[in-house]
C-alpha cells in the first residue's frame, strides 16, 4: 500500500479531481483472517461526510452532508484520507445543482470501490431533520474487570459463564425453550483500534446481536478491549470481530455493527450480518 497518500504530506487540490481517490483491496485483510470466498456475512460500510461544500454557478458556496453506502461485495475499500482530499477538491469547483454533485460523487466512488455505491447528499435546508440515535441493547462496559493484556486474543470469547451486566434495563435477551440458547444484543463503547498506516487512534461503539449458546459478557468485553493496540482499518476490524465470534462461539445468527467517531469530517460505520438487513443510519452522541 505504498501508493497511498495516507501518512504522507500532500497538497490540497484547488479544483475537482477524482484521481485523488485511492482504493485498498478488501482481499488483503480477508485473506489474512482466512475468510472463505463465499462471505459469511452481508452488509455495507456507511460513510457520513460533514465537510462537503462546492460553489453554485454564481460562485456562492453551498454546504451539505454526504451519506454513502459501500457494499461488502465491492472488491475495494475507499481509503479515508484520499476520500477527504477528494471531497476537498469540490470546495472551489462550480456545480449546477445538488443533483450534479450527487451524480458525480456516485460515479467516482463507485469506480473506486469497484461496485455501485449509494449516495445521498443532504442539503443544509434538511439538517434540522437529522437526529441522534442510540445502540439498543445491554451495555457490558460496567463490569469491574482487570486488564493486563492488550493483544488480540480470540480465545477470550470462550471464557466460561454468562456474566450479566448489573444493568439489564436495555437487555434484548430472550431465552428459548432450550435453556442454553439465547438471543441478545450486547453493546460496548470501549472499542479502540489504530490506523493501519499512521497508528492514529480510531474510537468506536459496537453492537453485537446474536442467537446461540450464551457468550460470556466478560470474555466478550476483554476481547473487544484487546483491539486497543491493534492496527487495522475500521472495516477490517469489524470483519475480524465477526469472524472470530462466528468461529469461536458458533452462534446461529450474528450481527456486528460499529460506529466510529469522525476524522477529517468523515465517519465510517461498518455493518455485517448473516441474518438481518442493515439498520437505519443514525449518529451516536460521540459522532
Amino acid at each position: 500500500m505504498d501508493h497511498l497518500s495516507l501518512g504522507k504530506i500532500v497538497e490540497y487540490a484547488q479544483e475537482y479531481d477524482n484521481s485523488l481517490l485511492q482504493r485498498v483491496p478488501r482481499a488483503l485483510s480477508r485473506d489474512a483472517i482466512k475468510l472463505p470466498s463465499k462471505l459469511p456475512f452481508h452488509g455495507h460500510d456507511i460513510w457520513n461526510g460533514y465537510e462537503l461544500s462546492w460553489l453554485n454557478p454564481k460562485g456562492k458556496p453551498q454546504v451539505a452532508i454526504l451519506r454513502c453506502e459501500v457494499p461488502v461485495t465491492s472488491p475495494n475499500l475507499i481509503e479515508s484520507k484520499s476520500f477527504k482530499l477528494y471531497l476537498n477538491s469540490f470546495n472551489q469547483s462550480k456545480f449546477s445543482s445538488v443533483d450534479e454533485v450527487s451524480h458525480t460523487l456516485q460515479a467516482d466512488l463507485s469506480v473506486c470501490a469497484g461496485e455501485p455505491v449509494t449516495v445521498t447528499v443532504i442539503p443544509s435546508s434538511a439538517f434540522d431533520a437529522i437526529r441522534f440515535g442510540t445502540f439498543e441493547g445491554t451495555c457490558i462496559d460496567g463490569m469491574d474487570i482487570e486488564i493486563d493484556d492488550f493483544d488480540i486474543t480470540p480465545a477470550l470469547l470462550l471464557e466460561s459463564g454468562h456474566s450479566q451486566n448489573s444493568s439489564t434495563s436495555d437487555s434484548a435477551e430472550s431465552k428459548s425453550p432450550t435453556a442454553d440458547v439465547v438471543s441478545e444484543t450486547l453493546v460496548s463503547h470501549l472499542l479502540k483500534s489504530n490506523c493501519l498506516i499512521t497508528n492514529q487512534p480510531d474510537w468506536g461503539s459496537i453492537l453485537i446481536k446474536y442467537s446461540g449458546k450464551p457468550i460470556s459478557h466478560e470474555g466478550l468485553l476483554r476481547y473487544l478491549i484487546s483491539f486497543r493496540q491493534h492496527n487495522e482499518f475500521h472495516e477490517q476490524c469489524v470483519e475480524r470481530i465477526f469472524y472470530d465470534i462466528l468461529q469461536q462461539c458458533k452462534p446461529e445468527k450474528l450481527t456486528v455493527y460499529a460506529r466510529y467517531t469522525r476524522r477529517g469530517g468523515l465517519d465510517i460505520n461498518p455493518f455485517r450480518s448473516n441474518f438481518e438487513a442493515p439498520y437505519e443510519d443514525a449518529r451516536l452522541a460521540r459522532q
